[in-house]
């Protein structure tokens, strides 16, 4: 399976470890779990991923939308860490046509242990970890507002949280399985995909033999 390595962080290319560093290094960032996307998709690549392994004995899910909607598909997978630290984040994205435009949209699922960086990458915003918009978005003192989007999350009702992004996109943060859960749209019309009674299936609990691929997500590959 060919994959491209970068900085979960920053997408700058790292450093293997060597005799002199034992983690992976970017320039920019310093020690980081290096970042891993699949340059295909496939049934056989999803399953050498799903196959990667964890940090800890908790897993990390590969959320999925499931049932996919009409015209959507997977098109990458990516995943940071490497055979010695394991998988501390998970991503997939998916493709198909913009619930308000018509056009084609992406969407980036990512679930990730605090520290890593991923999540905050492709949702455009500063820092490692996202709390801190989380706090922003349910307001200081007074009434608190509720969700800005509800989906199903491994059989849970999660609530997502809108926070400032790029105008290019839109971008969703949550908790699941203990872990951040980030949703990221674009264009960013595209977030309005979160209304539709998503329900997002853990790949590693079973991949619906029905799941259909396409061609890779620009987004997963690079344009962020």
């Amino acid at each position: 399976m060919g994959v491209t390595v970068s900085c979960p962080r920053c997408a700058a290319q790292v450093r293997p470890p060597d005799l002199m560093h034992s983690e992976w290094r970017c320039d920019n960032c310093g020690d980081v779990h290096p970042f891993h996307v699949a340059e295909h998709i496939g049934p056989e690549i999803l399953e050498s991923a799903l196959r990667q392994p964890v940090r800890t004995v908790e897993r990390i899910p590969w959320w999925c939308p499931w049932p996919l909607p009409p015209g959507w598909m997977v098109t990458g997978v990516g995943w940071a860490g490497d055979d010695r630290s394991g998988v501390g984040a998970t991503a997939l994205s998916c493709t198909g046509p913009d619930p308000l435009g018509g056009g084609p949209a992406d969407l980036v699922l990512i679930a990730e242990q605090p520290g890593v960086g991923l999540g905050t990458r492709f949702a455009g915003i500063p820092g490692i970890d996202p709390g801190y918009l989380i706090a922003e978005a349910l307001g200081e003192g007074g009434s608190r507002p509720g969700p800005h989007a509800k989906i199903k999350v491994g059989g849970h009702p999660t609530p997502l949280w809108c926070v400032k992004s790029p105008e290019d996109r839109s971008a969703y943060v949550s908790e699941a399985k203990g872990m951040w859960l980030y949703a990221v749209a674009w264009p960013a019309s595209a977030g309005y995909f979160l209304a539709e009674h998503v329900v997002l299936h853990d790949l590693s609990d079973g991949i619906p033999p029905e799941l259909v691929f396409g061609a890779p997500s620009p987004y997963l590959h690079g344009r962020v």
